[in-house]
């Protein structure tokens, strides 16, 4: 039987991926969908509750120039919420986002520690089960700029040609968005209560360590193409985060250099300072090939003869965006991770295109999911 699941803030930075995960487990999990204004209607948010197995309450202010309006919206969703919980008579698994600042002296820390005791003692008057995670900084793709992540910041403002400033150069524990979501979905799984959950923290840099890969990503990869040496989950993790900050519908297709002369044309299609795996099709007029997504794999379609339409769609997203390419102009696009994308050959004769991925195709682990375009 699935466990249904419903998360409060499934529309933020962290929810986003939590949903899309989730959806990754169909066999085990359903979500239950959540909307802002529940918490503005008793009714709906109540019929909500109802529905769910498991609550994940993510929905919480981290920024304001007022820190009491924090703390009051912080804790005034937690208590709505509980008296949704105690209306449905629901023995819902609570789990709670909560901040390493919960023992710091501002508003935010102590909104963080109030809520996580509300729940504490509303799942002991109800005898249900709560868990409450104590997270560090979080990172990943499609983070806010200016609010969710100082690394969302500068990888927006390198990607827009804005310099980043450093206020504190400090060293930061992180944890990245996809770690961070395989720790809930395994408490999921356990299905045991934890009033007070440390995630533990995956990595941790300076803060002008990180500017200084991001800066490098910046040169190599948005102005020259290169894509840039990789030597550890790290640093693929900050690579497909700052990807995820170009402008794609600005910056593709890449057109190649081509180098003619009487014997013909010569095009240099990558350089490389990693690994992977490269492959060449051959597709006839009116075939479209793909339509699947990746969550960790780093792809490049390279078309060198014929005509084809590459289409890219960020999933949980339906605008869809067009690239047309043609051999006469051999032209690159690169996949950002969490965009399911395809190609098709658009023309009259045979299309041909180079394929390169950061790493080899294995069949037990193959991060590719079917989702049309």
């Amino acid at each position: 039987m699935k466990l249904k699941i419903g998360i409060t803030g499934q529309e933020g930075f962290v929810g986003q991926h939590l949903q899309h995960t989730i959806n990754l487990f169909s066999e085990e999990f359903e979500c239950v969908n959540f909307e802002k204004r529940f918490f503005e209607n008793e009714a709906e948010l109540s019929l909500f509750v109802g529905q769910c197995d498991i609550i994940v309450h993510l929905a919480a202010m981290n920024r304001h120039h007022d820190p009491q309006v924090i703390y009051d919206t912080n804790v005034g969703l937690v208590n709505k919420l509980i008296t949704a919980l105690e209306a449905t008579n629901s023995k819902a698994h609570v789990f709670f986002s909560s901040s390493s600042q919960e023992e710091k002296d501002n508003l935010y820390g102590k909104s963080k520690k109030e809520g996580r005791e509300l729940f504490i003692n509303w799942a002991k008057r109800a005898g249900a089960k709560f868990t409450g995670f104590i997270i560090p900084n979080v990172f990943g793709p499609f983070g806010a700029p200016y609010y969710n992540s100082f690394i969302a910041t500068f990888s927006h403002q390198l990607a827009h040609n804005e310099q980043p400033k450093i206020e504190t150069d400090g060293i930061v524990k992180l944890i990245y968005v996809g770690d961070l979501i395989n720790n809930i979905i395994t408490e999921f799984r356990k299905g045991e209560g934890n009033d007070l959950l440390v995630i533990p923290h995956t990595d941790e840099h300076k803060v002008t360590t990180i500017l200084s890969f991001l800066e490098g990503y910046k040169t190599q990869y948005l102005e020259l193409g290169i894509v840039p040496e990789i030597n550890s989950k790290f640093e693929l993790n900050l690579f497909n985060t700052f990807r995820c900050y170009i402008d794609i519908k600005n910056h593709y297709p890449v057109k190649y250099v081509q180098h003619t002369d009487p014997r013909g044309v010569f095009v240099e299609v990558i350089r490389l300072n990693i690994g992977g795996q490269v492959s060449f099709s051959r597709t006839v007029p009116g075939i479209t090939r793909g339509n699947h997504y990746h969550t960790r794999k780093i792809e490049r379609f390279a078309v060198i003869k014929g005509k084809a339409l590459i289409q890219l769609r960020r999933i949980g997203t339906d605008e869809v965006h067009d690239f047309y390419l043609d051999g006469e102009e051999p032209a690159y696009v690169d996949m950002p991770i969490w965009y399911t994308h395809n190609i098709k050959n658009i023309g009259e004769e045979e299309l041909f295109t180079n394929f390169w991925i950061n790493e080899f195709y294995d069949p037990s682990d193959p991060d590719t999911y079917f989702e049309n375009v």
